[in-house]
């Protein structure tokens, strides 16, 4: 029942999906500017508003919290700016995360299970005279099967055919987005998996070379959540190797989505046995955007740093000794056979 499509090896296939898009400019967690959407730099003719009704007025997006078998209607307000008639079609889609981290919107043939499925406007397209403003209805109506968790799509407007909107390619779309919480038990969870520890060592015996500590953080919970990282190695005995830097947090990450990370570690000693270790704390956000931190997430990994180039070193360095520990052993040994003969030597000639 998730909306979203797992990141890193779906997300691809998703954002080939959704091709040019122009939509969610009031996506208020990702930072993007507040407003009615709409697109940049003038390139299309229309923008999109929340409609003013019991839900209040002005809102930057929707959300609603809503029980399974639930329903509730609403309305999206289209404002033609343009000098001539627009025809735009008008339908509902799943949210998931693109490789970039931000939020997108499937496209309009995608199958959607979650938000996409769940939402149905009143109609499948509608026409804006030019200056004015039409607004489309839509109803949420949840099946009595949905199951507890967040929830992520939108609503979205695009030509209803190519080069209909002042000549604009016909896969523009601009749309507001929808957060959707199904009443029952929130579970929120991260894990990190797929973490890997390489290291990369150095010619200088006696220097230290770098590690690449590499994860992926999967959401396997039900609730929107991102993700305080830090990452560190240490050698043998749990010595500390290294710590890596402040990290960004992760974009938000909706139930099922992945994220894979890589992150460098410098000045790192060669010590035999490397360990990893990347620490996650889930951040949840709440419809007012209130942040809490809940309890850390820890994985660890191990790796062999073999030190080629010390090793070397003493190989070479114990080859010297054994050759001049057996040099002086021959050298000693001419000098006791010297020794010897000598005597032997000078008794011969005087019994002579």
């Amino acid at each position: 029942m998730h909306p979203s499509r797992p990141r890193t090896s779906t997300a691809a296939g998703s954002l080939a999906q959704a091709t040019v898009v122009v939509l969610l400019a009031v996506l208020g967690f990702l930072g993007v500017g507040t407003g009615p959407a709409a697109a940049a730099d003038g390139e299309v003719s229309w923008t999109v508003r929340t409609a003013s009704n019991d839900f209040g007025s002005g809102r930057q997006n929707y959300g609603y919290t809503l029980d399974p078998g639930g329903q509730l209607e609403d309305g999206l307000v289209v404002v033609n700016h343009g000098t001539a008639p627009l025809r735009l079609a008008v339908y509902a889609a799943d949210g998931f995360t693109t490789e970039q981290g931000r939020l997108d919107l499937a496209a309009k043939d995608a199958k959607s299970t979650g938000v996409g499925a769940w939402v149905h406007t009143d109609r499948s397209d509608v026409t804006v005279p030019p200056g004015k403003s039409v607004e489309v209805p839509f109803t949420v109506a949840l099946p009595d099967s949905a199951a507890p968790g967040e929830y992520m799509g939108g609503i979205v407007t695009s030509p209803a055919q190519a080069g209909e909107a002042d000549g604009i390619d016909g896969d523009r779309r601009l749309g507001i987005r929808i957060r959707l919480r199904v009443g029952g038990e929130l579970k929120p969870s991260l894990s990190v998996e797929e973490l890997n520890v390489r290291y990369s060592g150095t010619p200088n015996p006696f220097g230290k070379g770098d590690a690449t500590v590499t994860y992926t953080i999967h959401n396997t919970g039900n609730a929107i959540l991102s993700a305080r990282q830090a990452v560190s190695v240490s050698g043998l005995f749990g010595r500390s190797d290294g710590q890596a830097g402040e990290i960004d947090d992760s974009p938000q990450l909706l139930p099922g989505d992945t994220w894979k990370v890589s992150v460098p570690i410098h000045g790192v000693v060669p010590a035999l046995r490397l360990t990893g270790t990347v620490t996650l704390v889930p951040l949840l956000t709440d419809a007012a955007g209130s942040v809490a931190p809940l309890a850390d997430v820890e994985n660890t990994t191990h790796a062999w740093t073999v030190p080629w180039a010390l090793l070397l070193f003493l190989i070479v360095l114990c080859g010297l000794v054994v050759a001049a520990l057996a040099s002086r052993r021959r050298r000693t040994k001419l000098r006791v056979q010297e020794g010897v003969e000598h005597p032997l030597r000078e008794r011969e000639t005087s019994d002579r």
